[in-house]
């Protein structure tokens, strides 16, 4: 078994679930993969099992599959926890759809292996604006809320929403994972929150994010709703998610 698992969650990906993994796969840096789906009807999660049953990827290659669409931060928690208990040493998550380049994971596992960092972020806004193909509007929608979440909490983090991510073993055994709150993008800002408040060594890596080709988004309102009123309450909230 390797010490990296990168956690990818689905919901009718069939158009990208082989390649990504295949991706990875041919990294110079080990990693291993589980895939979260939340029974998708395109058959995304069947795709995986074909690929599991494959001998060389029987042990590198894991599927959770879920009864029904329950959010993107309960799947990370199911994969953290996952993770946790099989033992592995980095956790990263990651997209399904390729806007994250898989080639990334290995810049994000060296800040965390190498560098010694707690946290290692994809970043979108570090190093000014990197992403391609998403319209005006969205770029000066995640701008400002990205600028939003460091006003209100005082997070020194550019691109607090960002999915693309590697937690060390113990940053995920330090937070209480039965505490954190929220299942969209507000789950990305709030685990961040929670390390940074516990002390954690963090550092965004700039990435080039590009927005997907094939296949749809799940973005939706509510997402952002919950994102813009949950980092209020973040403000005063932290330490209390930190197991002692």
């Amino acid at each position: 078994m390797n010490d990296l698992i990168v956690i990818i969650p689905t919901y009718n990906e069939k158009e990208n679930i082989v390649e990504i993994i295949e991706a990875v796969f041919q990294l110079a840096v080990p990693f291993d993969v589980l895939i979260i789906d939340d029974n998708s009807p395109d058959g995304t999660g069947e795709m995986v099992t074909e690929l599991i049953s494959k001998p060389e990827n029987s042990n590198r290659l894991h599927l959770i599959k879920r009864p029904s669409k329950s959010g993107l931060g309960t799947a990370y928690l199911e994969g953290f926890a996952f993770s946790l208990d099989k033992g592995y040493e980095y956790i990263c998550e990651m997209d399904a759809d390729f806007s994250h380049n898989p080639k990334d994971l290995v810049k994000l596992r060296s800040a965390c292996k190498d560098d010694e960092y707690d946290v290692a972020i994809g970043s979108r806004y570090i190093s000014g604006v990197n992403v391609v193909n998403w319209p005006l509007n969205r770029v000066l929608l995640s701008i400002s809320a990205s600028r939003y979440v460091k006003m209100v909490t005082g997070m020194p983090v550019e691109d607090p929403t960002a999915g693309f991510i590697c937690y060390s073993r113990k940053v995920l055994q330090k937070i209480d994972l039965r505490k954190v709150e929220f299942i969209g993008y507000a789950f990305q800002i709030e685990m961040k929150h929670i390390a940074w408040k516990a002390g954690f060594k963090m550092i965004e890596i700039p990435i080039i994010f590009t927005d997907r080709v094939r296949g749809k988004s799940k973005m939706s309102t509510s997402i952002f709703k919950e994102a813009f009123f949950g980092v209020i309450g973040m403000r005063f909230s932290g330490k209390d998610k930190v197991k002692h």
